[in-house]
């Protein structure tokens, strides 16, 4: 029998003692309840509309609310609210069978999300006879309407951030552009009820303008923050 032999063929040698530290460790562990991905994606979404409700509640409706298509105020409001709950949708709830986000299905939605709004707003913008007309002079003044997109896609934003703590394992960004693209179409929702600025330079850029500085934004910030 060769010396390799005669060293397998001995018993393993026996494992440490566990110290006292780890025994402490080990006997305040608790068990921790799954992720619930389609309970927290519904919960995301009534809290986020609840908060932008709220808001429009403050900020009032549009003043040329009455004189714009209806066609147009329902349709443009369904494609923004279905911009708003996909994207969260496949940022939050994995496949089935799966643990991981789809972060495939979510970087191109959060692509095609930030050129949609774009290209709606730039091409599809009804004037009023009490709407507002700023144009590319005066570019600049409807700042504000970023700023109040920003702040309405906050909510889902960090709730998207609090329900997916632990589990960005895989191409983290674009699961967060994905997340943040879906709140800035809900602050897009949020401007298409309430702004009377009716010009394609405002609304394509400013308000579309929100979905793509919300992806950007989130696909910058919340991977860390759900570490």
């Amino acid at each position: 029998m060769s010396e390799l032999d005669a060293l397998a063929a001995q018993p393993p040698p026996a494992a440490p003692p566990v110290s006292a530290e780890l025994e402490a460790e080990l006997a305040q562990l608790a068990p921790v309840k799954p992720r619930r991905p389609g309970r927290q994606v519904a919960v995301l979404a009534a809290c986020s509309l609840v908060y932008a409700a709220g808001l429009l509640a403050v900020l009032s409706v549009r003043r040329d609310l009455g004189e714009l298509p209806v066609g147009w105020l329902v349709g443009a409001g369904a494609a923004w609210f279905v911009g708003f709950v996909v994207p969260c949708y496949l940022a939050i709830v994995p496949r089935a069978g799966s643990m991981l986000p789809r972060w495939q299905a979510a970087a191109v939605l959060a692509i095609a999300a930030s050129v949609a709004f774009v290209v709606l707003g730039w091409y599809v913008h009804p004037h009023g006879a009490s709407s507002k007309d700023y144009g590319w002079e005066h570019f600049l003044r409807g700042h504000g309407c970023l700023w109040l997109g920003l702040a309405t896609a906050l909510a889902p934003v960090a709730l998207g951030s609090l329900f997916l703590r632990g589990s960005l394992t895989v191409r983290s960004r674009w699961v967060a552009a994905a997340l943040g693209a879906g709140g800035g179409c809900l602050g897009g929702l949020l401007l298409h009820m309430h702004c009377p600025i009716s010009d394609r330079y405002h609304v394509g850029l400013i308000h579309g303008g929100v979905v793509v500085v919300a992806a950007l934004l989130a696909a910058a910030i919340v991977p860390r923050a759900a570490r």
